[in-house]
């Protein structure tokens, strides 16, 4: 795994609660195999995909059973083949059943959100756009979805409501103009980046005078966008544009060679896939 997609905090409290929520008071089928009967198994991925989840799994397993080997073939991030195998696993028969579950719905929901933001990433190739991610995650498994993003080749967006502001329509009204919800973000966001939802190119050219510094185009088309790019750039302070709103894989590349700095995805965290992954289990002699 690459240094710079440092683990998530939360890992040990997400597996924790993973676990709890499956094996509860235990495992009442596992505890009809003999409690030191010790067993092998493997796993292999029945798909393609980029690979992302292997230290979720493998704290599944440690914290259901310590004397769990794992034995990784492939890396984290690493692209795979339809029947690869992943990991072969020995310990106590019971500990491997019983955290299967658990280990194997981390391993395929991240990779499955790591294979749509690398598809995504892929798309954007040679141009100068970054793609992005949003709020829209699984609730209480959002720090291990961002994580996944970024092993597949995305970026975060904002992880939560407290680590940037991003004026939408509704702050506007409240505020009652895009100036005055900038002025208010700028008093008392601590120095947070500001963005603003803009839906017209009037719109970002309040933004840009009110010393924004990201504007979101929603749901620009194509020609608005390369129009907006062009207002931007002739702004003695430029902003960074986001171009969000019904992106697909069909109309993402066309989106980034208008010249926007960035891409937001939601439907590669929102509408993921979980990889199809097989364990294989058998008794150890």
């Amino acid at each position: 795994m690459s240094p710079s997609v440092p683990l998530p905090a939360d890992l040990p409290q997400q597996v924790a609660r993973a676990l709890a929520e499956d094996v509860g008071a235990g495992d009442v089928t596992a505890a009809l195999i003999p409690a030191d009967r010790p067993g092998r198994a493997s796993v292999i991925t029945r798909e393609p995909a980029i690979i992302c989840g292997i230290p979720y799994a493998q704290a599944s397993f440690e914290a259901i059973e310590p004397r769990v080997r794992l034995e990784w073939r492939v890396a984290e991030g690493d692209s795979v083949s339809a029947d690869q195998l992943l990991v072969t696993l020995e310990g106590p028969a019971r500990a491997l059943l019983t955290a299967e579950r658990t280990a194997l719905n981390f391993l395929q929901l991240l990779s499955g959100t790591a294979t749509a933001a690398h598809a995504y990433a892929a798309l954007l190739e040679g141009t100068n756009c970054r793609l992005l991610d949003t709020r829209k995650t699984i609730p209480g498994l959002r720090s291990a979805q961002k994580y996944a993003v970024r092993v597949g080749g995305g970026h975060n967006h904002r992880m939560g409501l407290f680590d940037g502001i991003l004026i939408k329509e509704n702050h506007i009204m409240a505020a009652g103009s895009i100036a005055a919800a900038v002025a208010a973000a700028r008093s008392a966001g601590g120095g947070l980046p500001v963005e603003v939802e803009v839906e017209n190119l009037s719109e970002l050219r309040q933004a840009i005078d009110a010393g924004a510094d990201i504007a979101m185009l929603d749901e620009f088309s194509l020609p608005a966008m390369r129009d907006a790019v062009a207002q931007n750039a002739q702004a003695a302070k430029p902003l960074k544009l986001e171009a969000s709103g019904g992106i697909t894989a069909a109309s993402i590349r066309a989106i980034a060679e208008t010249g926007v700095d960035f891409i937001s995805v939601g439907s590669i965290t929102k509408h993921v896939r979980a990889v199809d992954l097989s364990m294989r289990f058998e008794w150890k002699a």
